[in-house]
């Protein structure tokens, strides 16, 4: 039965409460027994950056001004993208008993792991004002909208993490080959490195590309540049963000039926 963008909302609200549930689920059970718990998520942030700094600020630090704000946003934006769509991959499959038993809506579990990994990087975004502090960087009203590449990566991880879900149901090797993908992902990405470094054919088709490219530039302008950034750049990002929503939620709903069959 096909669902306008209304009756999907009501079909969602209508499990609102479950949806809590597992979001809570996921997060306990990622900080189960760590002494520090939820303090890892801006430790772990700002430690990665620590390290990346020392390795790659002898090379860029003259080109990249505030390094170490430039790789942190670059590194905690990129790594939800990976944390998450890596534990939606597993999202149908590890509730595989559940959905055996009770009728929900198999969409629900990955939203909900996406939605979790989201609610650390957002924790993780105290690294960021930490590291502003740190590094004297100067505060702006810019930086109140950084939700808008926030809110477009959420809904491109989404997308991303119904894709990757149903792909994985029907073909275990998913697992192994998406570590590799997020790898030369993360390569092809200026996370450590300006756009200027690589060769030029890269630097005319990362921006084109490349979804994770406007995102990240996005907020870079934002908190370092202080300005907001290109209208072309905002809407590339909400395309592309939309697209993946759309081609994740049409491939999981067609292929879903026939999930009970594989898990």
């Amino acid at each position: 039965m096909k669902l306008s963008l209304s009756g999907t909302v009501n079909h969602f609200t209508k499990y609102r409460d479950f949806f809590v549930l597992l979001v809570e689920r996921d997060i306990k059970l990622k900080y189960r027994r760590s002494f520090l718990g939820y303090l890892w998520s801006i430790l772990s942030p700002l430690l990665s950056m620590v390290v990346l700094t020392v390795v790659f600020s002898t090379m860029f630090h003259r080109s990249i001004e505030n390094f170490p704000v430039y790789l942190l946003i670059g590194n905690i934006m990129f790594s939800f993208m990976r944390e998450s769509s890596t534990l939606a991959m597993y999202s149908i499959l590890n509730n595989a008993a559940l959905l055996k038993k009770v009728r929900v809506p198999k969409y629900i579990f990955t939203l909900s792991t996406v939605t979790s990994s989201f609610v650390t990087f957002v924790f993780s975004l105290g690294a960021l004002i930490i590291v502003m502090l740190a590094t004297s960087t100067q505060f702006s009203l810019y930086l109140l909208l950084i939700f808008i590449p926030i809110v477009e990566l959420y809904v491109f991880s989404v997308g991303l993490g119904l894709l990757v879900a149903q792909a994985t149901v029907f073909f275990r090797d998913v697992k192994n080959i998406w570590g590799v993908v997020t790898l030369a992902w993360m390569y092809l990405t200026p996370i450590f490195y300006p756009l200027e470094a690589v060769p030029d054919f890269l630097q005319k088709w990362i921006p084109i590309l490349n979804p994770m490219y406007s995102f990240i530039t996005q907020a870079r302008t934002l908190v370092l540049d202080r300005m907001m950034p290109e209208p072309m750049l905002i809407l590339q990002g909400a395309l592309m963000a939309l697209v993946m929503l759309l081609l994740g939620s049409a491939l999981f709903k067609h292929n879903s039926k026939s999930f009970i069959l594989y898990i």
